[in-house]
């Protein structure tokens, strides 16, 4: 870990609540709402998701799926989502998540006319804006983490036991 942790205290728990409480608990709040909040189907969330987590190194969100109604991706999805280009296994939208993911957080600037034509097509505008929200938080978060050496040790607060 880049970042000392008193002894007996979480790490997560530590950096992102005591630390900077004002920026750290908000920050939680706004991750923790991609996961609560969103409308995507659970193919192109994990799509991107693991996308920015494979881009990321985040080691959590590596081994991380998010569950809804007791279902999860099936346990080949993660390389699915690595060979995005070229899989059978990905619908127009999920195959659009996991491009996206990866222009979102390697060559932002090139999102072309081509490429927004594709997504127009394929999401409403409302869910081109969540998605690139939950993308900037996976980012974000993902990397913060990474780059901390914070990842082996978080835990999402509603799966501590």
């Amino acid at each position: 870990m880049n970042i000392d942790i008193p002894a007996g205290k979480d790490p997560i728990g530590y950096v992102w609540g005591e630390m900077v409480p004002g920026i750290g608990i908000a920050a939680s709040k706004f991750s923790l709402a991609v996961y609560e909040h969103t409308t995507l189907g659970l193919r192109e969330f994990e799509a991107a998701r693991l996308r920015i987590a494979q881009i990321n190194g985040c080691v959590f969100c590596l081994d991380w799926r998010t569950e809804r109604d007791g279902v999860k991706v099936e346990p080949e999805f993660a390389d699915a989502v690595s060979e995005w280009r070229t899989t059978d296994r990905f619908d127009e939208r999920t195959r659009l998540a996991a491009e996206y993911a990866e222009r979102y957080a390697t060559d932002h600037h090139n999102l072309d006319d081509e490429f927004w034509k594709r997504m127009s097509a394929s999401y409403t505008q409302q869910e081109i804006v969540e998605l690139s929200m939950s993308l900037g938080a996976w980012l974000a978060f993902g990397r913060l983490n990474h780059v901390l050496g914070l990842d082996t040790a978080c835990v999402l607060p509603s799966h501590r036991s």
